[in-house]
């Protein structure tokens, strides 16, 4: 014999139980041995449990129902002078209110049988679904990760500490969402859009969820259009696309993260949205990357997704997706947006301690089997759409830490094999001084030159096949002292090509200088016995100098994307008028 749960507000009648018994033994298909209970917090009508389903028709239910879907209404709208529009909110409420109809609330119920570490093992919720979000009697929610024949291992949203077992449990039949919208942008904010910083509340209009499948075939078209680092040397030789996944891969402490930001401040005026999302990071070096986003005055169109070290496994493990799904409107809104993701790796740690947690069978470095999976699902949502589509972009930086530059470990393998290309950073180029310490023989972009305008394709067309010869020529130069002009030369050369793709941190570089100094050196317009000092000094003053005395060069190149004959002329003329300066200063 099935047992069943009856709860209602007010002790039931005679007449009300026998007709309450009857209905639901029709739909359990048997006789129900009923335990009945009086909550007065259900306010009026009846919940029922039975055989892994709950039946909610009480006005309690019906309530939580009309809150949640207040959630999205618009905000309060100042009239200015300490007025407000109250009455268009009324409206609102009105209009909202006369579109909700009384309904029978059918959802899966079980119960906890065991709780801690952030995860809840459930028994029952029948047709529950992977990632659904369970809802718990103390308030509190979580998702689905585990669905085993009998039980749901549920990651914990909240405070572990009001979860307990006994209570119940329901399905909520839906996936996790959170706020999208323009309003993101300039704020810090946790996985689920809650403001983490001094800010007003963030009043969105529409919600998104977190997973969602990635744009097929169809939907996409080839990536053709750049997206600009401002760091000569990846615009010059690992070209980035607009819709490309672009790994940024190396050791501790080589400048990985220096990168993302970078790239961010240099879509200033750009009219791309920028999503940065910390994961497992300290709250100090998110305040810190905040602040330098705020200074450089990049904030405005940039949203830092925070989950820090000290949060929750499960908004840590979340955080990418939730970012993705802010980034990813803007790209349905026929828009461009950049997010990165630093970093994968403790992403993927802290899927191994829930999934550990949860008793999934370990494999590989006791990471789950589907730790593939975990990243290939959040980085295929990068894409240029179609026309049709809209045309939007969201172009993905995933990061990702090595040990002691084992590109060849298990996390880093599997997203390399996901992305489109990626900028490998050498630790050791780092400690000679090479900023950014990019190797430029492991770095690849798969997408090429079609993501690089002509101009910077002419400018760098040489530039990786010279680096490479130096770098061997280097190697050699060390066992010899004895060596002929030819050689000297390509050294002296290499050097200055070198020296020419450092750059100081957070000070990007526009396309059209970018390729005005590549073009300067790389057709050796510079003399190769000047000084390296006056070469730095170059490197320094030469922006500003174009800026001023070319506007026009400038103006040329960023209309055209491309070097014609007057703008080499000019490029020519403009070098023997600051070498003179420079010799007059003297």
């Amino acid at each position: 014999m099935k047992t069943g749960i009856m709860r209602t507000a007010f002790p039931l009648t005679y007449e009300q139980r026998t007709a309450l018994r009857r209905k639901f033994d029709a739909i359990a298909g048997s006789t129900v041995e009923w335990t009945e209970r009086v909550e007065p917090s259900l306010i009026g009508g009846v919940q029922v449990e039975i055989d892994g389903m709950a039946y909610d028709s009480t006005i309690q239910a019906k309530l939580s129902s009309i809150l949640k879907d207040l959630h999205n209404i618009e905000p309060i709208r100042s009239l200015g002078d300490n007025q407000f529009d109250f009455k268009s909110l009324g409206d609102s409420l009105r209009q909202r209110l006369s579109t909700i109809e009384p309904e029978l609330i059918v959802r899966g119920s079980g119960r906890v049988i065991r709780s801690g570490d952030g995860v809840s093992l459930v028994s029952g919720l029948s047709g529950c679904r992977f990632n659904e979000m369970v809802e718990f009697e103390a308030g509190g929610y979580g998702i689905a990760l585990n669905l085993d024949e009998e039980t749901v291992g549920v990651v914990l949203l909240g405070d572990d500490a009001q979860v307990s077992a006994g209570q119940r449990a329901w399905g909520t039949g839906q996936v996790l969402s959170v706020p999208v919208g323009s309003d993101l942008l300039g704020r810090v904010v946790n996985p689920l859009g809650i403001p983490l910083d001094d800010g007003a509340p963030i009043h969105a209009t529409e919600m998104r969820n977190i997973e969602s499948p990635a744009p097929n075939v169809l939907a996409r078209k080839p990536v053709d259009r750049p997206l600009e680092t401002g760091l000569v040397a990846i615009d010059s030789m690992i070209p980035i696309g607009r819709g490309q996944r672009e790994l940024i891969i190396g050791d501790r402490q080589t400048g990985k993260t220096t990168i993302a930001i970078d790239t961010i401040l240099n879509q200033k005026g750009g009219n791309i949205a920028c999503f940065y999302v910390a994961i497992g990071q300290k709250a100090s070096s998110v305040a810190h990357i905040a602040e330098i986003l705020r200074r450089e005055g990049a904030m405005s169109y940039t949203c830092i997704v925070c989950a820090t070290a000290s949060d929750s496994p499960t908004m840590q493990y979340i955080a990418p997706y939730c970012a993705c799904a802010m980034a990813e409107y803007f790209m349905e809104q026929g828009g461009d947006a950049l997010i990165i993701y630093d970093d994968l790796s403790k992403h993927a740690v802290t899927y191994r301690t829930l999934s550990l947690l949860l008793h999934r069978p370990p494999g590989r470095e006791a990471y789950p089997g589907d730790v593939f999976y975990l990243h290939a699902r959040l980085l295929e949502r990068a894409a240029q759409l179609n026309d049709k589509r809209g045309g939007g972009s969201l172009t993905a930086l995933p990061i990702v830490e090595t040990q002691s530059g084992d590109i060849s470990a298990y996390i880093p393998t599997n997203v390399i094999s996901i992305t489109d290309g990626q900028i490998f950073l050498d630790s050791e180029l780092f400690k000679e001084g090479q900023r950014p310490a990019i190797n430029s023989g492991l770095s690849v972009s798969r997408v090429g030159g079609a993501a690089q305008t002509k101009a910077m394709r002419k400018a760098a067309s040489r530039l990786r096949l010279e680096l490479a010869q130096f770098r061997e020529m280097q190697v050699f130069s060390r066992f010899s002292s004895d060596m002929d002009k030819s050689t000297q030369e390509m050294l002296t050369h290499g050097e200055r090509l070198t020296q020419l793709l450092v750059q100081p941190n957070h000070a990007p570089l526009k396309m059209p200088i970018q390729v005005a100094m590549l073009y300067v050196l790389t057709r050796s317009l510079l003399p190769n016995d000047i000084p390296m000092s006056t070469l730095n000094k170059w490197k320094k003053t030469y922006p500003a100098f174009l800026n001023q005395r070319y506007p026009s060069l400038i103006m040329r190149i960023e209309r055209d994307k491309d070097i014609n004959e007057k703008s080499e002329k000019q490029l020519v003329e403009s070098i023997e008028i600051w070498q003179n300066e420079a010799r007059e200063a003297q």
